[in-house]
């Protein structure tokens, strides 16, 4: 009978009730157990080692000294004589204390092993094995021989022709002894060199090498190993038992260098997120500090080429300066999201950036950016408008004063003329009346010159670019219109006195002298009107023009009447100097000549058809301007619509929380691909605003739709869209790394969803408290559930916005179950590979990490400073504490 042990001791009690023990598997275990027996007993001296293991434990001795060898504890005293009774006694004090360390002997009494029965001697070695050398040995809660054989699995498994599968014939051609030497230590052979063909020097180069570099014994005979059809068990299990003990420091090493590393690299990546984020935050602020200046500066040159030219400057900024940057700001704000996530997840404090770039400060900074913008294009439609109708109204100045300046010219020298002194009667009565014609005239033009004024004041008012010039003319009319005044009175005054003397008048050069000029000054009113010159924003204003010139039309039957009359003043005269045979004097009255007349009236009837021609373009303008508006409108309003449709449905995904994380994050994607797909509508959008906006088309009732809202509407698009697949990829993050089921977060999110009534996606500290009170959280009703709520507020929201998000949420309802690594963890794994010291160096660091995260604990731990601190050594107790505290990053 073999000694029970545990569970993996059946298949042996099994075999051993057969009463089946292979000889060769007996030569093996006396083999391997002696040695085995022998590498704890040298310890006590050459002398206590055995030879043969039946004979060498019949008096109990040596058996307690190796009990007390391999558990260092003390045995009861033994028995010194030499009788058979004493001998039992020894070997009872043996296998009472293999008894108490709670292991069950069954059948192995003590006479058995007194009287050196080599079967039950080797199964109590066995069991003594299996107590103190491999029952510690546990890999993932498995039994002691299931993890030493996992053990051996796992650190072989890189090698090439080792398949480790028992404990037998795994280990026949040693590769298997060699690869597990190779995996720890492989400067003591070079692997890759070996062949399966050469078992015998593969097991002797092994067996050597680990008794000489690492005091392991030799246990086991290569050539039983190779002619042996199948290896004993128990042999190769206690030998392999001994690489495993001569390793676990080593593998104790690299687990904690494991762990570090694992830690290091998270603060790695998250310091290099916080500079990236840094970085953005500074480039895109920098940016918008750079641009807002010129969005704000509302002057110009006060032309209107000019401002056509900012106009396609300001174009320029949408279409390829501003795109990018939004582009950097969602990528800005889902990095800073990303990096919160993954400070959360790895019970890092939240990231503060740096004073002026959190994200609220970029969102403001965006925010006056687009108010600078909105209002700098509404300034410079504004502005142009403003100048068109500038350009319109100096035309017209230089125009209205090109006449009344030719009718100006000469008159204040025919005013100073003193002519009249020297003619006769009838010829001063005749400068009377011409003189009377010519005040006529010039009251006519008081109104003109009125006009030139008051079109000067408007410009002055509008701030026309060129003023000087206006100005100096406007006062040069004003002024020479003054001299007229006093030189027509005083020549007047003149006339009358000489009136009194000379009395004759012709009363048929009078007639038409009075007729012709009127008649001449509503020609030049007519001939001013026709040309005059017009901006009109609609067809309804041009209709306008259209029907006051054929108001005009209607009354020149009336004036060709009275050309009629006057000429036939004209040839009365003719008629009367042929009747009495004499030539005709010149008309004193007026300079004005019937041919004069007939000219003028012949511009006036050649002007009314060419009117007709400018009014028509006029409409025809104004009514392409109409398909324009049109157009655009129909773009539009399908455009605008179907933005308003995505928003409503990006903003519908994930309120009813009955689809997968997956699920979303693929509706999400599409719906990017859709936005990507439909861009090509907003550029031709953006084609035909730009024809609108070059037509001189300020306003449009076709659609309730403007360029400008549509594009915050796009960006808002965008914006939502890029936002959302962030946070549907944080929270598979959270779900993955918190090991949540879906179920469980489609009960999260089902409840946030309801009580997030707004649907703004983070929810009111009242509304908080329902949802968890909702979920089976108890909160009680009192002073203590008020400061226990508020405890949690201040987990779930550090920065006191007065609200919680869905990850934040989410991190709580999971946060407790959470498998985490610790500052303790990271103390504990420091503390492994400094071999227990309070302090480590760097010659460690460099031989246990890889060289990047090794360089990364140097830099930044601090020296240590306890009285046994060597020359070097470097504090890791506060380097480990410090990757869970404030980051001065």
């Amino acid at each position: 009978m073999e000694p029970e042990y545990d569970g993996y001791m059946e298949e042996e009690e099994e075999w051993d009730r057969e009463g089946l023990l292979d000889p060769a598997w007996e030569k093996q275990q006396k083999k391997t157990f002696t040695a085995w027996c022998n590498s704890h007993l040298r310890k006590t001296g050459p002398q206590n080692q055995i030879e043969n293991i039946e004979e060498d434990f019949r008096n109990g001795l040596k058996l307690m000294l190796l009990l007390e060898v391999i558990s260092g504890e003390h045995l009861p005293k033994p028995d010194r004589g030499k009788m058979r009774f004493h001998k039992i006694a020894n070997v009872n004090k043996a296998l009472d204390f293999i008894a108490s360390k709670g292991v069950k002997l069954v059948s192995i009494g003590a006479e058995e092993i007194v009287d050196g029965n080599v079967k039950m001697t080797l199964g109590m070695i066995w069991t003594i094995i299996l107590r103190f050398a491999i029952q510690d040995i546990t890999v993932e809660e498995l039994t002691a021989k299931e993890g030493l054989l996992l053990w051996c699995q796992r650190k072989t498994a890189p090698y090439k022709n080792v398949n480790v599968q028992n404990f037998h014939l795994s280990w026949k051609d040693g590769l298997a002894f060699c690869a597990l030497i190779h995996r720890h230590r492989p400067d003591l052979l070079d692997y890759y060199k070996l062949s399966r063909e050469n078992p015998l020097e593969n097991l002797n180069t092994a067996f050597d090498i680990a008794e000489k570099h690492l005091d392991i014994p030799r246990m086991l005979d290569p050539e039983d190993m190779v002619n042996s059809a199948k290896p004993d068990e128990r042999s190769v299990m206690a030998y392999v038992s001994s690489y495993y003990h001569a390793f676990s420091g080593a593998q104790q090493a690299e687990t904690a260098a494991n762990r570090i590393c694992k830690v290091l690299k998270v603060n790695q990546e998250n310091e290099r997120l916080m500079e990236e984020y840094e970085r953005l935050a500074s480039d895109l602020l920098e940016w918008i500090r750079r641009t807002r200046p010129w969005l704000e500066n509302r002057t110009t040159d006060n032309t209107l080429p000019g401002t056509q030219r900012r106009l396609e400057e300001f174009r320029d900024y949408r279409r390829k300066q501003k795109p990018p940057k939004l582009e950097d700001k969602a990528r800005l704000e889902n990095s800073f999201n990303t990096l919160q996530t993954r400070l959360r997840l790895s019970n890092r404090p939240a990231y503060l950036p740096t004073e002026g770039k959190m994200v609220s400060d970029i969102a403001n900074a965006w925010k006056g950016l687009e108010t600078a913008e909105k209002g700098f294009e509404e300034w410079l439609l504004s502005e142009l408008q403003r100048l068109e109708r500038l350009d319109h109204l100096a035309q017209k100045f230089r125009h209205k004063c090109e006449i009344h300046e030719e009718w100006a010219a000469g008159k204040e020298d025919m005013l100073k003329s003193g002519d009249f002194k020297k003619c006769r009667l009838n010829e001063l009565k005749a400068m009377k009346k011409k003189h009377e014609a010519f005040e006529s005239d010039l009251a006519a033009h008081q109104d003109r010159v009125e006009q030139i004024a008051a079109i000067a004041q408007e410009l002055n008012s509008l701030d026309y670019h060129d003023l000087v010039t206006v100005n100096s003319r406007c006062q040069r009319i004003c002024d020479q219109w003054d001299v007229l005044g006093q030189l027509t009175q005083k020549r007047r005054d003149a006339l009358e006195e000489a009136e009194r003397v000379l009395e004759r008048i012709d009363q048929l050069h009078l007639e038409f002298a009075k007729r012709a000029a009127p008649f001449n000054n509503w020609m030049d009113g007519a001939k001013e009107d026709l040309l005059d010159m017009f901006i009109v924003h609609t067809t309804e204003e041009v209709q306008g023009l259209v029907d006051a010139h054929e108001q005009f039309k209607a009354t020149l039957g009336e004036a060709d009447k009275e050309y009629a009359t006057i000429v036939g003043l004209v040839q009365e005269v003719q008629r009367l100097g042929q009747q009495f045979g004499i030539t005709p004097p010149d008309n004193p009255y007026t300079t004005l000549h019937a041919q004069d007349i007939t000219n003028k009236w012949g511009e006036v009837k050649q002007l009314v058809p060419h009117r007709d021609t400018t009014l028509q373009q006029e409409m025809m303008r104004q009514q392409n301007n109409e398909r324009l508006r049109r157009q655009f409108a129909a773009k539009a309003n399908v455009v605008g619509q179907w933005i308003e449709n995505q928003l409503d449905a990006v903003a519908s995904i994930g309120v009813t929380g009955r689809s997968s994380l997956e699920e979303q994050l693929k509706k999400l994607q599409q719906f990017d691909k859709a936005v990507v797909a439909y861009k090509p509508n907003m550029e031709e959008l953006e084609k035909y605003n730009q024809e609108v906006q070059e037509a001189m088309i300020f306003e449009n009732r076709y659609t309730q739709y403007t360029m400008e809202t549509l594009r915050v509407g796009w960006e808002q698009l965008l914006t939502a869209i890029a936002r959302n697949i962030n946070e549907v990829e944080n929270q598979i993050l959270t779900r993955d790394s918190k090991g949540i089921s879906e179920a469980q977060m489609n009960e999260f999110r089902m409840s946030f969803n309801h009580f997030d009534k707004n649907r703004t996606k983070r929810l009111e500290p009242k509304e908080f408290k329902a949802c968890l009170i909702s979920l089976g959280y108890k909160i009680r009703d009192d002073k203590q559930g008020e400061a226990d709520f508020q405890r949690i507020m201040s987990i779930v929201d550090p920065n006191r916005s007065n609200y919680v998000t869905f990850d934040a949420f989410l991190d709580f309802m999971t946060r407790e179950t959470a498998d985490t690594d610790t500052a303790e963890q990271v103390m504990q794994s420091f503390k492994i590979l400094a071999g227990d010291k309070p302090y480590i160096t760097a010659q460690i660091l460099r031989q246990e990490l890889p060289p990047d995260q090794a360089e990364y604990c140097i830099q930044r731990m601090a020296p240590y400073t306890g009285r046994d601190a060597v020359p070097g050594a470097l504090d890791y107790m506060s380097f480990s504490t410090a990757l869970y505290g404030e980051s001065d990053l």
